[in-house]
């Protein structure tokens, strides 16, 4: 029988694991990170955050500039980290790169009252897109609104198809104190799931869909976005799936240092290099995938020791 969550006990997240991959996860110091790099998993560190998320800018740069008519290609990106937005729209602008032909999916988008939030929310992903990044770029260089893929829920199925008419290049992401990308959260402990989680194959077979959120999520969201109020974060959420983040050339995780913390960075990190997929650590699944790069911001990576403040 796997361990209970310590956290939720009707989910899945990474308290079930074996205590031994918990331990050697917080044992490893910022050199054994780099040392977990292998052929399929880059690690990248950076020592500022100018050059961090500059780095992150320059990837939304590198996708556009390869797509043409006849080979559209873009990527997808998230909403968590944002800092990377406005650095994209300057560089277009500044450098006049015509990015009309190029592509983007919006990685995900909350969901209530079985609809998506409507982009005057608050709390929107959309809305930050367009405020941070899209509705700043020149509309002479910026690439036509059918080429900006969200996530509605009324055009799940066309959202997912589009990944087959344009190519993917990168897939951005952050990770989440439950160790997820976009919103790729751990299921709940029921039914066929009640005694174990998913296996990797079936998590994987999971598409653009609707989730219902851990709770640790719901709490992460509204201490970063929303001042703490809990009651105001949706409990559910639109999110690329899987299926979509296979067919993407590359996936590259954005580690500034306080969306997860100093033990999760390290943990999926572990679980990536030492190919240990579980779908109680979602991030972890990436250990199958094909380009997986991991970038950390130096200062950020902290300590797993205990220190009382």
């Amino acid at each position: 029988m796997r361990n209970l969550s310590k956290v939720a006990r009707d989910y899945w997240d990474y308290t079930t694991l074996d205590q031994e991959i918990l331990d050697d996860a917080a044992r490893l110091k910022p050199d054994d990170i780099a040392g977990l790099a292998r052929p399929g998993f880059a690690i990248r560190f950076y020592d500022t955050l100018e050059s961090f998320f500059l780095a992150e800018a320059l990837e939304y740069i590198a996708a556009w500039k390869q797509s043409t008519p006849d080979r559209p290609a873009g990527i997808c990106g998230p909403i968590g980290p944002t800092e990377q937005l406005p650095l994209v729209a300057q560089i277009v602008n500044d450098l006049s790169i015509d990015v009309r032909d190029g592509h983007f999916w919006a990685m995900d988008e909350w969901y209530r009252d079985g609809s998506a939030v409507p982009v005057t929310h608050p709390l929107s992903f959309a809305r930050a897109d367009l405020e941070l990044c899209f509705n700043r770029i020149d509309r002479r260089l910026r690439m036509p609104e059918e080429n900006i893929h969200f996530i509605r829920a009324d055009n799940v199925q066309a959202y997912s198809a589009s990944y087959d008419a344009a190519r993917c290049l990168v897939m951005q992401g952050g990770q989440g104190e439950v160790k997820h990308w976009a919103f790729n959260d751990p299921v709940k402990r029921e039914g066929r799931c009640k005694d174990a989680p998913p296996t990797p194959a079936e998590y994987r077979a999971f598409a653009t869909r609707v989730v219902d959120l851990h709770p640790m999520t719901i709490i992460q969201n509204a201490r970063t976005s929303g001042g703490g109020v809990v009651s105001a974060v949706p409990s559910q959420a639109l999110s690329v799936g899987p299926v979509e983040t296979w067919k993407a050339d590359k996936v590259s995780i954005w580690h500034p240092g306080w969306h997860d913390n100093p033990f999760g960075m390290r943990l999926t990190t572990l679980m990536i290099a030492k190919r240990i997929p579980d779908s109680a650590v979602p991030m972890s699944l990436l250990a199958d995938h094909p380009d997986v790069q991991f970038n950390f911001y130096r200062p950020g990576i902290g300590t797993c020791d205990a220190e009382m403040h």
